[in-house]
């Protein structure tokens, strides 16, 4: 089989068109039967309704509680700092400008994961302890802005 043999196996069903006489088996009520909310024009029902029994989203339970207050960080591991230079002031601009973070959020977390061999200042809005440790114990310093 060469390239310009190849076929689509998909069935190809000509669209309805619909309205166009009895003989197209789709005529006169265009397949939408006789009278009824979904013969209307606009008709049928919302998303979620179920023809007058109690919804699903209503039958569950609520549970929880959603904190509107919650700040959520972008979150950067220690051992992916290991790419800066040694001396380098790691801030969450040049994190976002290298692409280790896409969104800063409420700001840039960074975690304790992994291990780091470069000396670097790093600038965050939040530190883990662990993340802390390993900064310090390369010889970096860790600032909380």
């Amino acid at each position: 089989m060469k390239l310009h043999e190849m076929k689509s196996m998909a069935p190809r069903t000509a669209r309805k068109r619909v309205g166009r006489g009895p003989g197209s088996g789709l005529g006169k009520t265009s397949g939408r039967g006789q009278k009824g909310q979904n013969a209307r024009s606009g008709g049928g029902v919302r998303p979620g309704f179920e023809g007058g029994q109690t919804p699903l989203a209503r039958r569950l339970p609520k549970r929880g509680f959603t904190n509107i207050n919650r700040k959520e960080y972008a979150v950067v591991n220690v051992e992916d700092l290991n790419r800066f230079e040694d001396g380098t002031v790691v801030t969450p601009a040049l994190l976002k400008e290298v692409g280790l973070v896409r969104k800063e959020l409420n700001g840039v977390k960074i975690l304790g994961n992994g291990e780091l061999t470069k000396k670097l200042n790093v600038t965050a809005a939040k530190f883990s302890k662990s993340a802390v440790e390993a900064i310090e114990k390369a010889g970096g310093k860790a600032e909380v802005l």
